[in-house]
């Protein structure tokens, strides 16, 4: 397997599991009934849990772009040291971001979105060219 679906392949198990904490700690707070049913009214819940679903969110919206990329790449034999990289800068930019989304930091935040964003560029300069 190349690098760039081994990056794909760690991404994605990420994406997996980055629900758990959320949904965790709200049935821990509103109780699992709750948390599996419609609440009427969201109670007051700690940030760290909103800004935990929204990072999901992102995930989940950037991993088709990269998956995307990755595939092409794949199939079109472009793996290549500059690919790697992309999908390396990809998928720490995104742990990284995931991590300091959930803390609330807020600039870093926007650094970590911005490797990950630029990962997928290399990738994808690599299979225009």
């Amino acid at each position: 397997m190349t690098v760039e679906l081994t990056y794909l392949a760690w991404t994605a198990l990420v994406c997996i599991l980055m629900w758990l904490p959320h949904v965790s700690a709200r049935g821990l707070i509103i109780g699992p009934a709750n948390a599996a049913g419609y609440p009427d009214e969201e109670p007051d819940l700690p940030k760290w849990i909103g800004r935990s679903r929204r990072a999901h969110a992102n995930m989940v919206e950037n991993l088709a772009a990269f998956a995307s990329l990755v595939l092409i790449a794949h199939v079109a034999g472009i793996a290549n040291e500059m690919t790697a990289l992309g999908a390396a800068m990809f998928f720490w930019g995104k742990l990284v971001h995931t991590a300091v989304f959930i803390m609330g930091i807020p600039y870093a935040r926007t650094l970590a979105f911005f490797v990950a964003w630029i990962g997928m560029l290399v990738i994808f300069f690599q299979l225009i060219a």
